[in-house]
């Protein structure tokens, strides 16, 4: 069981690293703020599906999966 959770934790932590680093920068929503940007486009009205907002939940259940297998982990 133990050996189990550890695979699972190595597993779940890779999954973290790459959602993390899948997600595009915030550096150039700045640009937007100057340059004056319009904010009624396609991806303002279906933000629940954009790729930016999917990779976001994955980051947040994996995160939340790798918490929960490291609590188990200490307790066995």
């Amino acid at each position: 069981m133990k050996n189990f959770l550890l695979v699972l934790e190595m597993i779940l932590g890779l999954i973290v690293v790459v959602t993390i680093l899948m997600q595009p920068s915030k550096a150039d929503a700045l640009s937007g703020l100057i340059q004056g940007g319009t904010t009624e486009t396609f991806f303002s009205k279906n933000k629940t599906k954009t790729k930016e907002v999917m990779l976001a939940r994955a980051t947040v259940v994996s995160m939340s999966m790798f918490a929960i297998v490291t609590v188990a982990l200490n307790l066995i």
